[in-house]
């Protein structure tokens, strides 16, 4: 009798197949105000979340004219810390830019 033989009796096992689950996903938005400057915003756009200067006016320009624009969708942690580098990127420069999150 083998070791497999002893160790299940004689039955066959069988693997169960591991499903990786996705990450939940977030939007991340930036919220408008009426002191943020349009150029500090598409500055914001392309350094945190590396937007080309036509895509960044774009999200700008729904920021400026709908009251938020959307960044990325990301998952939670990367959303999160997205979220907390435009806040203090804001404040440094004196800004009260806001930025949120909500899931997609």
């Amino acid at each position: 009798m083998s070791d497999t033989d002893r160790q299940t009796g004689g039955e066959v096992l069988e693997r169960e197949k591991q499903q990786t689950k996705r990450p939940e996903l977030f939007k991340v938005l930036l919220l408008n105000d009426d002191y943020t400057t349009m150029d500090f915003v598409v500055e914001v756009l392309e350094s945190i979340f590396n937007k080309q200067p036509v895509e960044a006016f774009r999200i700008m320009m729904m920021v400026h004219t709908q009251g938020k624009g959307l960044c990325g969708v990301y998952p939670h942690e990367i959303a999160e810390t997205k979220v907390e580098a435009v806040i203090t990127s804001a404040r440094e420069h004196g800004f009260p830019l806001k930025a949120a999150m909500e899931p997609e």
